[in-house]
């Protein structure tokens, strides 16, 4: 019988570190729920109490006139398109949810979003136009306001959800320095259009004339206010609230251009490369 003892307490030893390891294995466990390790749940959770707010715009398909029926295909197209791009910038408005300054969501997602809607709007006019009265001011349906739990701006004044940018810190010193951040900012460079055209009959002359002048108020308006957000944003910043805006300001202004060339000759095609713009330092 004394024999035997040895190897009853050696495996009792071994039965009661087993516990033990057990044990302390469920306590680490416990432990680290108690701690709260992050995961989908607390994330979606987190994003969920960031609410970002949504966009609306305003109904553009109940304030047209009668379409004709031969126009009545590429004004459909046009009034999906104007669908998708509220889809889309209400979801680029959680994906940067917390992202940029005061008047990020002005700058980066609803000014380019209202850009968009002008030059679609613009399409749906010029198709009800080709074959009956093209309506006018239909791009007073193309600002679009951001709603419930967001804001346009913090650190203007927001009425009807378009935001008024107080002045920033850095666009007063440029006015003070007589605007030498000027350079800092640096320039916008966009192709030139006049020099790319084919012979404008004399009956679109003036409509020509007048779009050119307007690229060149734009190219102008994106400079100035390059030079008033200096230091705004984050790393796309100018892509997104500057060059991307222009570009659309330029392809619906390049597209008028074309279209009235086209009225009384036949319409160039590919000018829309020349839309895009670049920054130069």
């Amino acid at each position: 019988m004394s024999r035997a003892l040895p190897k009853y307490n050696k495996r009792r030893v071994v039965l009661i570190g087993g516990a033990a390891a057990v044990v302390l294995s469920g306590a680490v466990i416990a432990g680290s729920a108690l701690a709260g390790t992050p995961d989908k749940g607390t994330t979606q959770s987190a994003r969920t109490l960031a609410d970002p707010g949504t966009i609306s715009c305003p109904d553009v398909k109940s304030q047209l006139p009668a379409v004709p029926a031969t126009a009545q295909a590429e004004v459909d197209r046009n009034l999906t398109l104007l669908d998708t791009q509220i889809t889309e910038a209400n979801q680029r408005l959680v994906d940067t949810v917390g992202q940029g300054g005061a008047n990020f969501v002005q700058n980066a997602i609803l000014g380019p979003l209202k850009d968009k809607r002008v030059s679609t709007i613009d399409r749906i006019a010029i198709a009800i136009g080709r074959q009956g009265t093209k309506p006018q001011g239909l791009d007073a349906l193309a600002a679009c306001t951001l709603n419930a739990a967001g804001t346009t701006n913090t650190g203007g004044t927001a009425t009807g959800g378009t935001a008024t940018a107080a002045p920033s810190a850095t666009a007063a010193a440029t006015q003070a320095a007589g605007g030498t951040a000027a350079t800092a900012a640096g320039t916008i460079s966009c192709p030139d259009v006049k020099s790319q055209l084919p012979a404008v009959p004399a009956t679109a002359q003036a409509e020509v004339d007048r779009n050119l002048t307007l690229l060149d108020t734009q190219i102008t308006e994106a400079n100035q206010r390059l030079v008033d957000t200096v230091g705004q944003g984050g790393a796309n910043f100018v892509q997104n609230a500057i060059l991307g805006p222009l570009k659309d300001k330029r392809v619906s202004t390049i597209d008028r251009i074309a279209i009235a060339i086209g009225r009384q000759g036949t319409k160039p095609q590919g000018l829309d490369a020349l839309a895009a713009c670049t920054l130069t330092k």
